[in-house]
């Protein structure tokens, strides 16, 4: 019954739908009798209908869209609402904000031109709207297969935060792990060297001490062929040759604990100095697999990526896609001899396995997007929380004396004391990114970037490395911090 008595139509199922709904930013729209509303009174945002018929609803999704004005005032008094309440909402311009937002297609369509990169996809959402989602050019410079929204690229450093951070982030909400106690705290293998008392925190920020990388593969290479040493690596997997570096390339099982030991004895540099390294991250990666007793992959899809439905987020995207929705990154001549395709480009990561805290993850923009909302959300997705508020807020403020980082991650150069960024570093990660901002780069042209105060997530992903690494004009062109200018004015309405 549409009558009081039959709560207007409204059943319980309907009714806990919204309860369960209304934990994140939703719209709830009512339509026949205004009394209804008191079913969802505790909406984020509510808007009475009066009628339910087809015009009506057609109108109610033109509101949303913001194509018209919202004017009315309520002729009784419910929930908290009284007679006469009412906010008048003006007309949403989508079209003006596509208009402003149209500057990116400009900037990535010359950025292919100028040979910055054969393809990228680029996505945006505001105020937990997707609000730009697009892909620009081809996998590879031949044209052969366009670049799509759904393709599927290799990381690289940004699998620092999207994996091996925000595990740590719950590690320490789940109270099993304290960044402010030392490296052998965790992992007993660092125990009786000078690693056993770096301090987690220091590691996070870079400032520990360790060195940038250590190029193992180079240790792997037979000196008169220049090829893959044969007694290290096989053509196909067999036992004891279990780690797949690529296509055809199987590595010893062992060498894992060969380049654990090389870290351990690397040297260490002063504790009072910012030197970007990965090795930190691949301890990292260690200390959550050492704390789980899982793999860094599995612990990540079982917490985030699986019940997230980000589907396309993980590690070794072989095991789950054909290679030809994988991006190709580089066409390696010194190491692996082929064009990297679904194996992580980073040759540390792939010498792993495929999985290191360091590099190594894979996504399209869209599952990429999710996480990141979600920590914009202050930790919650979807109804269900992932991680608390209070642990996002501390990695994502600055923690460090000597440098710009968060825990984990990156962020845009320190104000001064005038509230302003220095002129070196003002277009990182752009200029009008607020000093909220947080994210990270990935080597193989990506990026993430999520801004607080303009309640902007954005993805940038590329395959700058094709066919080479060395790509002077992504750097010049400065393509990802144009993009994120164009989109920060753009919602803000400059």
């Amino acid at each position: 019954s549409l009558r009081p008595a039959g709560n207007f139509g409204i059943s319980d199922a309907a009714i806990y739908l919204y309860r369960k709904l209304n934990f994140i930013k939703t719209i709830t729209l009512t339509f026949g009798n205004v009394l209804a509303t008191k079913n969802f009174c505790n909406a984020f945002t509510l808007a009475a209908c009066y009628q339910d018929d087809d015009i009506t609803q057609d109108a109610a999704a033109d509101l949303v869209e913001g194509k018209i004005t919202a004017h009315g005032h309520l002729p009784v008094s419910v929930c908290e609402f009284k007679f006469g309440d009412g906010i008048i909402l003006d007309q949403w311009d989508r079209a003006a904000l596509q208009k402003k937002l149209s500057a990116i297609d400009s900037i990535a369509t010359d950025a292919i031109e100028r040979k910055a990169f054969p393809g990228c996809v680029v996505l945006a959402a505001h105020s937990g709207n997707i609000i730009y989602d697009k892909a620009f050019g081809h996998y590879t410079y031949d044209e052969k297969d366009p670049m799509l929204r759904e393709s599927i690229f290799d990381l690289a450093s940004v699998t620092k935060v999207t994996a091996t951070t925000v595990s740590v982030m719950k590690l320490i909400d789940e109270g099993k792990l304290d960044i402010d106690k030392t490296l052998g705290k965790y992992l007993p293998r660092v125990k009786g060297t000078d690693k056993a008392n770096l301090i987690i925190k220091d590691i996070m920020l870079h400032q520990a001490g360790l060195v940038p990388y250590i190029t193992f593969y180079k240790e792997t290479i037979n000196d008169k062929t220049g090829l893959p040493d044969k007694n290290l690596y096989k053509t196909n997997y067999r036992k004891g040759y279990g780690v797949r570096v690529a296509n055809h390339l199987f590595l010893k099982n062992s060498w894992e604990d060969t380049m654990l030991d090389r870290i351990l004895k690397s040297p260490l540099g002063p504790k009072d100095k910012y030197v970007y390294s990965d090795l930190d991250f691949i301890l990292m990666g260690k200390v959550v697999e050492e704390i789980t007793g899982m793999p860094l992959d599995e612990y990540a899809r079982k917490n985030f990526y699986g019940p997230m439905g980000m589907a396309t987020t993980g590690f070794k995207p072989l095991d789950r896609f054909p290679q030809s929705r994988i991006v190709p990154t580089e066409t390696d001549d010194y190491y692996r001899h082929q064009t990297v395709q679904g194996t992580v480009h980073d040759e540390a990561a792939a010498m792993f396995g495929g999985v290191a805290g360091h590099a190594g993850l894979f996504s399209d923009a869209y599952d990429l997007s999710r996480l990141y909302q979600m920590l914009l959300n202050g930790g919650m997705y979807n109804g269900k929380r992932y991680l608390k508020k209070k642990t996002i807020d501390l990695f994502t403020a600055y923690n460090s004396d000597f440098s710009r980082r968060g825990i984990g991650f990156d962020k845009p150069q320190k104000p001064d004391s005038t509230g302003t960024k220095k002129e070196d570093d003002e277009r990182y990660p752009s200029e009008l990114a607020s000093p909220a901002t947080f994210g990270h780069t990935g080597f193989t042209g990506t990026c993430v970037w999520v801004d607080p105060e303009s309640d902007l997530v954005f993805i940038f992903l590329s395959n700058r490395v094709y066919p080479s690494r060395h790509t002077p004009e992504f750097y010049k062109l400065n393509v990802r911090s144009k993009i994120l200018d164009s989109l920060i004015s753009a919602v803000k309405g400059d």
